[in-house]
């Protein structure tokens, strides 16, 4: 038998690989896959900057080994608040520089800019066969590292190698949280129960004594994935589930966001100037690197800006779970020749929800801003909370291999495919969406300027005024998958 989280977890996935007959059961658990499709280093065509800057600060040049000092001594920032640090440092470039001996790594993720020859060999989801060994992937609704990857080895495994067993595990955990902590709440947002110990107690184990003591059968549905919202367990026959119906919630004017089309003239649009020198940030607090919370964390602040468009719907009467990827299609204009949209989907508590007490802090948490755990009593009344976001690089609308330039004020239809869900909006909660063209220090900026990015100097950054229609014949909107009732277990 053979696990491993994140870099190890690779390990396992490439262990598989036309199995040795000795292998009988294998859990790869957060495994990088293919690193620019929503994985370690891109999202969307944007780089993950703030991440991977901290990650490649550690490394050392490879040409000339040598020990590692006692003592790791961490990259002096010269400052707690990150989105100063990069604001500062200006370009991708000056970044570089920063990192001094040890850049060669961070300047290979950085150059390779599109999906090229670079990334396809890295690639290991392409070559999953003659997988023998029964298979359990696992994965974290707040993975910030490695979310899409256990997806796309488990479809990879799916497609490959049928007739094995091959079952996907997600909960609500950070990057390796099912190993490490109790995961019952993350920030502000609480799951109300110790899922990592009913995980390993009631998921792996069971796997590993069944495939690889032959101990019993282990009762293991092809999908075991946690539902936030309602923080319960749910069994699938398949992922994503099949007994679904496809909705697409329209954008309207005035801010208003419905499962019905509008019926507003083609032409009717919203704008907001999109300003390189005064990027939307992740968070509204001061954080030096990425916080683990981000990926839940209240959207209030970023509502308030004017570089930011929400929608949200009428309070909803009954429950609504969407499962599976979601689907930004969006028809879109911009006075430059090349821009971010960023897409965020947003669970509103009402008004009047009760207090919460979290419990104490886990060790790692001690210190850090936005936990209030252990502290007394909050209200999550009006909480906007973060349930899935994700960047999309405009010039990558036709292909991640030939990125096209936008002409100004044309209207161009932008589609892609965020990464997974599986929440559920309660009755008496809202829908809301919000779009931005930047999400910083969380990726790079993109200049609004066609170029190779990389290579952008501070002079090629300016400001472009950005629209999103929502009329008749041009709808924005996101299309989800909403359970049938009946499907769930």
């Amino acid at each position: 038998g053979i696990w491993g989280i994140s870099y190890p977890g690779f390990f396992t996935s490439a262990s598989m690989i036309d199995t040795h007959p000795a292998l009988k059961a294998a859990s790869p658990q957060a495994p990088m896959t293919d690193l620019f499709k929503g994985d370690d280093a891109y999202h969307g065509g944007a780089f993950m900057m703030a991440a991977n800057f901290g990650f490649y600060s550690f490394f050392r040049p490879q040409g000339n080994p040598e020990l590692p000092p006692k003592v790791r001594v961490p990259f002096d920032y010269g400052t707690p608040d990150g989105y100063e640090f990069f604001l500062k440092a200006g370009t991708l470039e000056n970044l570089g520089k920063l990192l001094g001996g040890q850049q060669a790594l961070w300047l290979d993720q950085v150059h390779h800019d599109t999906y090229d020859e670079y990334w396809k060999a890295r690639n290991l989801a392409a070559h999953t066969k003659n997988v023998h060994c029964a298979v359990l992937t696992v994965g974290g609704w707040f993975d910030a590292e490695d979310l899409q990857g256990p997806f796309t080895l488990f479809h990879a495994i799916e497609r490959d190698d049928p007739g094995i067993f091959n079952a996907l595990v997600v909960g609500p955990w950070v990057h390796g949280g099912w190993y490490r902590y109790d995961g019952n709440h993350l920030g502000r947002v609480s799951f109300g129960a110790n899922t990592g110990d009913y995980y390993r107690r009631n998921i792996v184990f069971p796997f590993f004594e069944a495939y690889l003591k032959g101990n019993g059968d282990a009762k293991l549905p092809k999908a075991y994935v946690f539902e936030t919202g309602t923080n319960v367990w749910r069994q699938y026959a398949s992922w994503p589930p099949k007994n679904v119906e496809t909705k697409k919630l329209y954008f309207h004017a005035n801010g208003v966001l419905s499962f019905e089309p509008p019926k507003q003239e083609a032409t009717a649009y919203d704008e907001y100037v999109s300003d390189p020198a005064k990027p939307v940030p992740f968070v509204n607090y001061v954080a030096q690197t990425v916080p683990q919370e981000y990926m839940v964390a209240d959207q209030r602040f970023a509502a308030s800006r004017t570089d930011v468009l929400t929608y949200q719907t009428e309070v909803l009467q009954e429950d609504v779970t969407i499962a599976g990827p979601v689907s930004p299609k969006l028809f879109v204009s911009t006075t430059g020749t090349d821009s971010d949209w960023d897409v965020k989907l947003i669970d509103v508590y009402p008004p009047d929800y009760p207090q919460s007490k979290l419990d104490e802090p886990r060790p790692e948490q001690k210190g850090k801003p936005l936990t209030d755990v252990g502290a007394p009593a909050f209200t999550m009344g009006g909480y906007e909370q973060l349930v899935r976001g994700e960047p999309f690089r405009g010039k990558f609308r036709r292909s991640f291999e030939k990125p096209e330039a936008f002409t100004p004020g044309k209207v161009e239809e932008v589609t892609f495919t965020m990464q997974d869900v599986n929440h559920t909006f309660q009755r008496g909660h809202r829908i809301m969406v919000q779009i931005q063209s930047s999400w910083f220090p969380l990726t790079d900026r993109n200049p609004q300027t066609f170029m190779n990015i990389p290579d952008a100097k501070t002079s090629d950054f300016v400001k472009a005024t950005e629209r999103v229609y929502h009329g008749e014949g041009q709808a924005s909107g996101i299309e989800t998958n909403v359970v049938v009732p009946g499907e769930k277990k």
